[in-house]
């Protein structure tokens, strides 16, 4: 069982690798010709990025890994793949049931990272990316790393999904990640200053964060920081 768990592992670290250096390099490539010199002299800071990147990677990979094990060989997860299995109105709401909560887990564990002593420790080594590129979205500290690798996996156990919802949770994940952190703003400028962009973190709105730190804490959606008075709208990328 121990083997079998460990090679899970494995294999989801590999998964986890792939899908960072793929995203995050189809960004970037596409940054080189919609932006060219953008990433100009950021040569090192990049490989930090990846460097770090890749053992984030690793500390995902565990505990989806385990997951991944649980669900194949004990079904103990709550993902599903009986299309029947709820109604279809749900898978939707699944998925934004996911989405808020990581949201609610990363804005207050990210607000908590900015208190002196978490951020020396751990957080500095995300904002070390000034500016951030398309490289950057899991440059963390493995500290930082672990945060952020709980989260999804606690939820399958708790909330059910369908198998493609999870799916499409994990992509919404990924590529929101790398495009907050390229630098420039990839949507168009009517759905950012739209009411339903007055709701959506984009690249605009975190760069802010990256320029002030103490702002803007949020992954996906803006709800936690206006609730909390910590919105500061939206800056220049």
């Amino acid at each position: 069982m121990l083997a079998a768990i460990i090679l899970s592992a494995l294999a989801m670290t590999a998964i986890v690798a792939v899908r960072y250096l793929l995203t995050s390099g189809g960004f970037a490539w596409a940054t080189a010709r919609v932006r060219p010199g953008l990433y100009t002299g950021l040569d090192g800071q990049i490989r930090r990025e990846i460097g770090w990147s890749i053992a984030s990677a690793a500390i995902y990979g565990i505990p989806a890994g385990v997951v991944a094990w649980g669900w194949q060989e004990r079904g103990w997860t709550r993902i599903y793949t009986d299309w029947d299995a709820f109604s279809l109105w749900y898978l939707p709401v699944s998925v934004f049931a996911y989405l808020a909560a990581h949201d609610t887990w990363f804005y207050w564990t990210h607000r908590w990272m900015h208190r002196p002593k978490p951020f020396r420790i751990a957080h500095a080594v995300h904002h070390a990316s000034r500016p951030p590129t398309a490289w950057a979205a899991m440059s963390f500290h493995p500290w930082e790393a672990v945060t952020g690798a709980v989260v999804i996996p606690a939820l399958v156990f708790i909330v059910p999904i369908h198998a493609a919802m999870l799916g499409l949770v994990l992509a919404v994940m990924t590529v929101m990640g790398v495009t907050n952190h390229m630098g420039w703003e990839m949507f168009p400028r009517w759905l950012v200053h739209s009411r339903l962009g007055e709701w959506l973190i984009t690249a605009s709105h975190h760069q802010r964060h990256h320029d002030l730190y103490k702002c803007n804490y949020g992954l996906y959606f803006r709800f936690w920081d206006k609730l909390c008075g910590t919105d500061r709208g939206l800056g220049q990328p």
